[in-house]
């Protein structure tokens, strides 16, 4: 089986490789745009971003899946959220799509978000590190270091995993 990750990013790669270590697979990561914002503000737009990303990495990768995670944030009556989503595309079928772990954000970071700043550089300057997006996340920082970005990634790829193989045994 080979799978196509629409992205670069470590975090993203990892969890996907590791939703899928049980298996002969071959996996190729693409640069795939997301076609929405750079931070995306609704589940809506996130989800976009995670099935843009899917269906652009089965195309431009000719694999059997294609796999797009998509970080976003949602506003709510509790503050702006965290959010996450992934999709699955493959020929045959409409693209699979779940989503993952939420908690609120810190009013500091939120009103960047909210004054228009990308949550990446916001945290990079927050916490100090370079490149917190493709090692612990937002996630790791906010949760002392319980969960990273690719724990909480991979927990939405087994779920877009199990309803891929649910669907295909539903078809035979």
């Amino acid at each position: 089986m080979k799978i196509i990750i629409g992205s670069n990013n470590p975090a993203k790669i990892a969890a996907v490789k590791n939703a899928f270590h049980y298996q002969q697979t071959a996996f190729l990561s693409l640069d795939i745009p997301s076609g929405v914002s750079e931070q995306p503000f609704s589940d809506e737009e996130t989800i976009k971003g995670a099935i843009n990303r899917a269906v652009g990495a089965l195309k431009m990768g000719n694999g059997d899946i294609g796999i797009g995670l998509e970080g976003g944030v949602q506003e709510s009556a509790h503050g702006l959220l965290l959010c996450n989503w992934g999709a699955l595309a493959s020929k045959n079928m409409e693209p699979i799509i779940a989503g993952g772990a939420r908690f609120p954000l810190p009013y500091e970071i939120a009103d960047r978000l909210r004054a228009g700043e990308e949550l990446g550089p916001v945290m990079d300057d927050y916490a100090k590190k370079e490149n917190v997006r493709k090692n612990q996340g937002a996630v790791g920082i906010f949760t002392n270091g319980l969960i990273n970005r690719s724990e909480m990634f991979s927990h939405i790829i087994n779920l877009l995993v199990g309803q891929f193989y649910y669907q295909k045994t539903l078809k035979k």
